[in-house]
């Protein structure tokens, strides 16, 4: 399988909030959040849904997780719970949550990381497959991208500066090529984005 992450960012590249104007996704002050909804058109939600159909495992943060869990996980959804694409693929697939602090989760088919995470994500990897995915959960993302282990990035780029916020790339961090292999816009905005990590980059000197 190879390894995907998927974010919706804004321009300014923030991740938080973008869906939800949750506590957890107000730390920090925070109070842009839900973001991201507004911007999303029946072609964009179309895209998203196929996203998580191609997946055949998912791979979470401890927060990210405990988001999902809370929502797609606890049928909080009602009748389109069980006919929603995405519901569908969270709740019928193999979950895996990298944390060394969350012991007892509630979600079905979830497997808690906490041990050689970068060993046993190489192992998951090497199953057949199409994708392992990973939704949001930017610290992951940071540390999968320095550990060189993400194979394909998604990114959403919303038509929105919000000014405030967690970004999904720190200020100082690994500096990494991209090979861009797809693109798309979308009526109201949304432009998608599709990168491989291709080493680091050239500089003129």
């Amino acid at each position: 399988m190879k390894l995907t992450t998927t974010t919706q960012v804004s321009v300014d590249g923030v991740m938080q909030g973008n869906g939800h104007a949750t506590d957890e996704e107000r730390r920090g002050g925070f109070e842009r959040g839900g973001w991201s909804r507004p911007l999303f058109d029946n072609e964009a939600m179309t895209f998203v849904e196929q996203v998580y159909q191609r997946a055949d495992a998912f791979l979470f943060g401890r927060k990210t997780y405990e988001i999902f869990a809370d929502s797609w996980g606890s049928g909080s959804w009602g009748a389109d719970q069980g006919i929603n694409p995405i519901s569908v693929a969270l709740n019928t697939r193999p979950k895996y949550v990298a944390s060394t602090t969350l012991t007892d989760p509630q979600w079905a088919d979830t497997t808690v990381l906490s041990n050689d995470v970068a060993a046993t994500i190489g192992e998951l990897k090497a199953k057949p497959g199409d994708e392992l995915q990973v939704h949001g959960s930017g610290a992951l993302t940071r540390w999968l991208l320095e550990s060189e282990l993400v194979d394909e990035i998604n990114l959403l780029v919303c038509p929105v500066v919000l000014g405030q916020g967690t970004r999904l790339f720190p200020d100082t961090g690994p500096d990494i090529a991209l090979d861009l292999v797809d693109s798309r816009t979308f009526p109201k905005g949304i432009v998608m984005q599709v990168y491989r990590p291709a080493g680091r980059p050239e500089y003129t000197t």
